[in-house]
Formats: structure tokens, sequence, C-alpha cells
């Protein structure tokens, strides 16, 4: 019994520690976005301070950071779209034509890193002049979120009746009509986990878009990075900067979050 009652007690600590270690960069980041440059520097006040928006307003009057959340979410919402349009079909068909080899091909393309993609995208992008325009980077963020897409729906696909298409066949119906009237609402959990997190993968996407991007389509990651100097930072704003940018992530993870754990429970088991 004490044996049992030491081990929650061990456990319990250990899930504070872990607990803290996680939110502390968090707290200090909002926390940190009220302060003033002094403030932020100065241990003593890192719980108590005078809370102050001068940040959040140096953010977007000086900084022009509406621009940017625009071209941040034009990217991520377009190339989710994209994404969604190409990589739904294609996982149908991989599924039911039970096309193995080529999911193992997306499943690679899934697990390469982003950054052996650049000099190929940069000398194409480049010749096509591309460089610096939407529409190269929604493409170059379609090259992640579309295999990402692919190998999170081809389970869904897999586990949806054959007997159930065969019928709507007969009746009469077509291929596609099927796929976009039966299996399509059925695989809804699926289809917004995957497209929830390709959208945060884009929102979030620093590399790319510091290769690619230019004055034009700069967004929020590169934006936040320039707030670091050659000589000073202005952490301040900074961190404001950086709470505009979690905070849509957490409020998608935060309504989303039933949707996500049930989809990917749901394409994790076949059949």
């Amino acid at each position: 019994m004490k044996t049992t009652m030491t081990a929650r007690i061990g456990y319990s600590l250990l899930n504070v520690i872990v607990i803290v270690c996680l939110l502390f960069p968090f707290f200090w980041m909002i926390t940190a976005s009220f302060k003033s440059q002094l403030q932020i520097l100065n241990p003593d006040y890192l719980f108590k301070f005078t809370p102050t928006l001068k940040n959040y307003v140096s953010v977007f009057e000086d900084y022009d950071y509406l621009k940017y959340i625009t071209s941040s979410f034009v990217v991520a919402t377009l190339s989710t779209l994209g994404s969604l349009v190409l990589g739904l079909p294609a996982a149908y068909a991989i599924a039911k034509y039970k096309m193995h080899n080529l999911s193992l091909i997306i499943l690679v393309a899934k697990i390469l890193p982003g950054i052996s993609y650049l000099v190929p995208w940069y000398v194409i992008f480049n010749k096509m002049h591309l460089i610096d325009t939407y529409i190269g980077l929604i493409m170059s963020h379609m090259v992640i979120g579309l295999p990402f897409i692919m190998w999170i729906m081809i389970p869904f696909f897999s586990s949806f009746p054959r007997e159930i298409e065969e019928s709507s066949w007969i009746d009469g119906s077509s291929k596609i009509r099927t796929f976009v009237q039966m299996v399509l609402p059925v695989s809804l959990p699926g289809i917004i986990t995957s497209s929830l997190l390709a959208f945060i993968f884009s929102w979030n996407n620093f590399m790319f878009s510091f290769v690619l991007a230019g004055e034009k389509t700069k967004t929020l990651p590169i934006a936040v990075y320039n707030f670091m100097g050659g000589t000073s930072i202005n952490w301040g704003a900074l961190m404001a900067a950086a709470c505009i940018i979690t905070l849509p992530v957490i409020i998608i993870a935060m309504l989303a979050q039933k949707y996500v754990v049930s989809g990917l429970s749901a394409g994790a088991v076949k059949g």
C-alpha cells in the first residue's frame, strides 16, 4: 500500500515538473509582452510589474504587422485547400486500388527534411520568376502539406466498406458522386484533422519563407525573426509578436481538440 502511494505521489510530482517546464516559456512570453525592456531584463520583475500595451501598439503601428498576418493567412489557407483538393482524391485512389508502393513513396516524402527541397525549389522558382510570390510559397508549402494529408487520409478511405460503394454504383451513382456524397462525409474527422495540422504547419513555417519570400510576401515567422537586430533585440515587441503568432494555433488546438484526437484515433485503426 505504501509503495503504491509513493508511486502515485512520485508520478504526480513528475507530471507537475513536466507541466511547469512546458508552460513556463509560454508564461514568460506572455508576461514579457506586457513589460518594458528594462522589466524584461530584470529578474525582480518576473512576477510583479505594471502591464502595458505599448509593445502590441508598436508591433502594429511601427512594424505593420497586419500585413504579415494577412500574408501568413493567405499562404496557409490556400496551401491547405490546394493540398485537400489534390490529396483527398489521391489518397482515395491509393487506398482503394491498394497501391502500397506509392503509399511508401508518400511516407518517404513526408519524413524527408524540408531543407532538402530548398535548393531545387529556389533554382526552379527563380527560373519561373516565382520568388517573392504567393504562388511560389503556396506551392512550396503544399509539397509538405499534400503528402501529410494523404498519409492521414489513406487509412480512413481503406476502412470504408467496399460493399457500400458497390451498391451505390449499382444504383447508378458515378464513382465521383459516391466519393463526394458518401465517402467524404464519413471521413470528415480525418479531413478536419489533416487540414488543421497542415494549416498549423504552414502558419508556423519559417525555413521556406526565409528562402523563398521577400518584402511582398513576408510571413509572420520571418517578421518575428526581424525583431532580432545585430546589436540589440527589442524583447517587448518580439514577445508581443510571438504571442500574436501563437494565439491562432492555440485557439485552433482548443476548438478542434476533439476532432484531432478522434481523427488520429480513427485513422490509426484500419478496418
